[in-house]
């Protein structure tokens, strides 16, 4: 079974954040959701969104890297949100750990905000095709603004990234497909994986 983790920090886009957790565990893919900046909750935290709803993730950065110190999930998803997205880039060790997972062929995948302000610190977007929120490129290093699009999501290799919010379902159906493969995807597309 495929593992997948998802960092929340407070300011995430809540449609961004909880479609990749609602299609990737209908699809079967273990996913744990994990907090990177907001109030500690035993060894979870809770974090709150854009729209001030308050989420216990499973568990808490700190606790993620000590769990799965030598077993890297075969995805990590940064949604985004502009508070949240700029959260999750003041972490150095999250950048860090994105890159290892980028360097060890893991599934990047970023959304809104976050491909820009997020991976755009690091070097995950080197020559890479990638899309973000319009008019968040600028965020990115000088020399990843000329592969950016503004398509409505776009994979290169193991690298996904969705424009925004409404990009949310295709964003985490592409992360099923690739994850699941192509006859979950059909399923939980035609409506009949209800897990």
């Amino acid at each position: 079974m495929a593992k997948a983790a998802v960092f929340f920090a407070d300011g995430f886009e809540d449609i961004e954040a909880l479609s990749p957790v609602d299609y990737m565990r209908r699809a079967g893919i273990e996913v744990i959701t994990v907090g990177v900046k907001g109030t500690p909750f035993n060894k979870s935290m809770i974090v709150t969104s854009s729209h001030k709803v308050p989420v216990i993730t499973d568990m808490s950065f700190y606790d993620f890297l000590k769990e799965y110190a030598d077993e890297l999930p075969d995805c990590v998803v940064c949604p985004g949100g502009g508070l949240g997205a700029q959260n999750l880039s003041e972490n150095a060790e999250l950048l860090a750990y994105l890159e290892k997972c980028s360097n060890n062929g893991k599934l990047v995948a970023a959304l809104c905000a976050s491909p820009a302000v997020v991976l755009g610190k690091t070097n995950i977007l080197k020559d890479k095709n990638w899309t973000c929120y319009p008019g968040m490129q600028d965020n990115a290093k000088v020399e990843y603004q000329n592969k950016y699009s503004d398509q409505v999501f776009i994979t290169d290799g193991k690298l996904v990234t969705g424009r925004g919010p409404g990009a949310s379902e295709q964003f985490a159906m592409e992360l099923v497909r690739i994850l699941a493969g192509q006859e979950t995807w059909q399923k939980i597309h035609d409506g009949s994986c209800q897990r």
